[in-house]
């Protein structure tokens, strides 16, 4: 064989050799995507059972339904609307919920989250009269806990419970002599003859202040009429209760702000006669996490092949 043809079908192996290694890699990154497209959609389908077969295990029975309102009341917390509201939502449409007990242990938080919870438990206790909601404080039941609490039929404590806080606070700092001494210069361009106020770096303006105060006492008033729409007569005349102050749960009785002393289990027994407890509570469950991660990771994993093309 001449050297021309040698050198000719030595080119023609190799390129065969790259074409099925290029075939092989193909079809190496083919089964890895279509792999990890398959656990994906596993774990949705796992997490869509897991929930199903969660609402399924409350059987036929009867049952009082608990939500838990536990710490922070914020849009980023497990506090947040969103899961109470879901929480409320599929206690109240249960045909087996005999009574709902939302257990609340918050220092506070967002006014516009309690008040979706408040405003969603009036129109569920609208929709469904027949099931009575209960408030059951556990340690702390301040400020937004306090909101979201004023909207139940009754409200239980224990005598060592900390409730009230009905009031509304900003707060910062003001650096102004700080950084004269430090020898720094301010700099703040705006465009709005407002749009810098209340900056810590700046003298306090009587005027800011004035309209911070107005905008905090519109919504001090709102918290007032809540409270005052949800506990009716039972409050005692006094405009303490409004001021932001603290008190336990057994002078809570007294003021108005609480009905009796009694926990979970005994309201559950005792008042709404079902001793059964179902937790409706919504929470980001390891199945939610894991099937973020997964999509995060499926899509850094399309990325980086992408990019090795």
């Amino acid at each position: 064989m001449a050297d021309s043809e040698k050198f000719e079908q030595s080119l023609v192996n190799e390129l065969a050799r790259e074409v099925l290694h290029e075939q092989r890699r193909n079809r190496r990154w083919g089964i890895f995507f279509k792999s990890l497209l398959a656990l994906y959609l596993l774990s949705f389908f796992i997490i869509y059972l897991a929930k199903n077969t969660e609402i399924a295990s409350f059987g036929d029975e009867k049952h009082t339904a608990l939500i838990e309102v536990n710490g922070v009341i914020s849009a980023n917390t497990e506090a947040r609307a969103d899961y109470v509201v879901t929480g409320l939502r599929n206690a109240f449409e249960d045909e087996n919920t005999e009574g709902v007990i939302l257990r609340i242990n918050s220092p506070g938080g967002s006014p516009v989250q309690a008040g979706y919870i408040n405003d969603e438990i009036k129109r569920l206790k609208e929709k469904y009269p027949e099931i009575p909601l209960y408030a059951v404080i556990t340690d702390v039941c301040a400020s937004g806990g306090y909101y979201i609490a004023a909207a139940a039929d009754k409200i239980y404590a224990n005598k060592a419970s900390i409730v009230g806080s009905i009031g509304v606070i900003m707060s910062g700092f003001g650096f102004v002599d700080a950084i004269e001494k430090l020898g720094v210069e301010r700099r703040l361009l705006h465009a709005g003859d407002n749009k810098g106020f209340m900056d810590p770096f700046q003298p306090l303006k009587q005027d800011e202040a004035s309209h911070v105060q107005g905008l905090l006492g519109e919504i001090h008033q709102q918290f007032i009429d809540v409270v005052k729409d949800g506990r009716g007569d039972r409050l005692i005349d006094d405009e303490k209760l409004f001021s932001g102050l603290i008190w336990s749960g057994q002078e809570g009785i007294k003021l108005g702000l609480v009905d009796e002393l009694a926990s979970a289990s005994q309201v559950a027994r005792e008042i709404i006669g079902a001793e059964d407890i179902i937790d409706y509570t919504k929470r980001e469950n390891y199945l939610d996490r894991f099937a973020n991660q997964m999509g995060s990771a499926m899509l850094q994993s399309l990325n980086g092949a992408f990019n090795l093309q």
